[in-house]
């Protein structure tokens, strides 16, 4: 038989594969491995760590026996040599290196006496340029995508195809800090760019919105500066939670209903979903409902170890996998504390002359994140309620209607809202199976109860400093 019969092998397997998993799982988990010998129906292969080897066996063993036993036979056998491969990096990510998105000229009627209000506006004579303030790095290249974000990425990029035309409009991305809404909400919009030049796309945050508002009333530009706006086809509104005073909203509500029934498309962040903003009109959270909301998570193991994978490698540094699996496993938070971490790691590598090395990592994350081997979640959360009670998890998670189990559900459902700001739905998910207006219910009683009952509030107390001493 050929000596290249297992990359022969190999590389025919590969095509099937990647009919069968998404390219960026394909990208991670089997573009790195190499053939390396087939004999007696036995394919051996070269994988680059031990974790590596396990995470294969874990989420694609199917995938592989499917593969093998199509592609060799029944009888087909994988076995794994683990050894880093002495080539150039195996993840390819897209650095993702483009030009700032330029919108066309659009013409904005010219009112006596008015100055444009708008910072994003370059004045022409008869047309105002706008500048789309997207951040060229925040594209779809340069996003990892894992469970924690794959509905919003899925939906964006079905955005990305037919802005202003599919039934998520508006699109409401809402989650915790740090977890990738403004990246994927400004990925949108220079993917929309990129397919639809003509198009104007617009990213503002909301605070600067709400600023351009209070600049147009206070110079009598009210009416140039609504009408700069309903000439956006795509406008991405980021923490949109800080659009908070009635006149902001009034004028937005003008603005979201033309765009809207113009076919427009609109994407808006928050980081709480749209039943619990304070202080908004109620016609204006039934707009923000009408499309679709999407909840972005904190990303788990493979996507954290994914995206330092990918930064690393734009930051021209390969870095060793037993130092890439402690970040990944260090920090769990979110993104941003994640790539701050790395960055800082390689800056101090490279300033001190060192290697980057696990040690070297422990002590930056250390000075970073701090210590985070114990974080607190909402399990642990349930755990503590069910130690002060004295009752048991299933208990606390049943449908038992006893007015100490209901208390300490409604305590384990408070805790997880005020110290770990979760969402409503996320809380309710692991708390009963619950909906977010029963959390939303339980909040609000556990409070009540704490204003009027002292021996409640002491409950209330002792268990915070229970989590706050452990968790520390």
């Amino acid at each position: 038989m050929s000596q290249d019969t297992h990359i022969l092998i190999w590389n025919r397997c590969l095509k099937m594969i990647e009919q069968i998993v998404n390219q960026r799982a394909f990208e991670t988990w089997f573009k790195p491995i190499r053939p390396e010998s087939f004999h007696d129906g036995v394919l051996t292969v070269n994988v680059p760590s031990e974790f590596f080897r396990e995470y294969l066996e874990e989420y694609y063993l199917d995938v592989l026996k499917k593969t093998l036993k199509k592609e060799i036979g029944a009888d087909a056998k994988l076995v794994y040599r683990v050894a880093p491969v002495k080539v150039q990096p195996p993840m390819e990510y897209p650095a993702a290196h483009c030009n700032t998105p330029e919108n066309r000229p659009v013409s904005v009627p010219s009112f006596k006496g008015a100055v444009s209000p708008n910072p994003f506006v370059i004045p022409g004579l008869q047309q105002v340029k706008v500048n789309t303030q997207l951040n060229p790095n925040y594209c779809f290249g340069n996003l990892v995508e894992g469970e924690c974000n794959k509905m919003g990425v899925t939906a964006g990029e079905s955005i990305a195809m037919h802005p202003g035309k599919t039934a998520f409009n508006p699109l409401f991305l809402f989650g915790g800090p740090g977890l990738g809404k403004t990246h994927l909400a400004q990925a949108i919009g220079i993917a929309i760019k990129e397919k639809y030049p003509e198009l104007v796309v617009l990213y503002v945050p909301a605070s600067r919105f709400k600023a351009q508002y209070m600049e147009a009333v206070t110079k009598n530009n009210l009416t140039y500066f609504l009408a700069f706006y309903m000439k956006i086809d795509v406008l991405i509104v980021d923490d949109i939670q800080d659009m908070s005073s009635p006149g902001t909203q009034n004028a937005f509500f003008q603005i979201f209903n033309h765009l809207h029934q113009s076919g427009k498309q609109l994407i808006f962040t928050s980081d709480r979903p749209p039943v619990e903003l304070q202080n908004f009109e109620e016609r204006l959270l039934s707009r923000l409902k009408w499309g679709l909301s999407v909840e972005l998570q904190r990303p788990d193991f493979a996507t954290r170890l994914s995206m330092l994978q990918s930064r690393s490698f734009r930051e021209g540094v390969k870095l060793r996998d037993d130092v890439l699996h402690f970040l990944a496993s260090r920090i769990t938070s979110n993104f941003r504390e994640l790539e701050g971490a790395l960055i800082s790691l390689i800056a101090n590598a490279t300033f001190a002359h060192r290697e980057i090395s696990v040690e070297l990592a422990e002590r930056i994350t250390g000075k970073i994140v701090g210590e985070q081997k114990n974080d607190l979640t909402i399990g642990k959360v349930q755990e503590a309620v069910c130690q002060y009670f004295n009752i048991t998890m299933d208990s606390l998670l049943s449908k038992s209607r006893k007015r100490q189990i209901v208390q300490a559900r409604q305590i384990a459902m408070y805790m997880s809202r005020n110290l770990l700001k979760c969402s409503l739905s996320t809380i309710g998910s692991e708390i009963g199976g619950k909906d977010h207006s029963t959390v939303l219910h339980a909040c609000a009683t556990v409070q009540d109860l704490m204003s009027i009952d002292k021996t409640f509030k002491q409950y209330v107390t002792d268990i915070e400093k229970m989590l706050v001493t452990v968790h520390a």
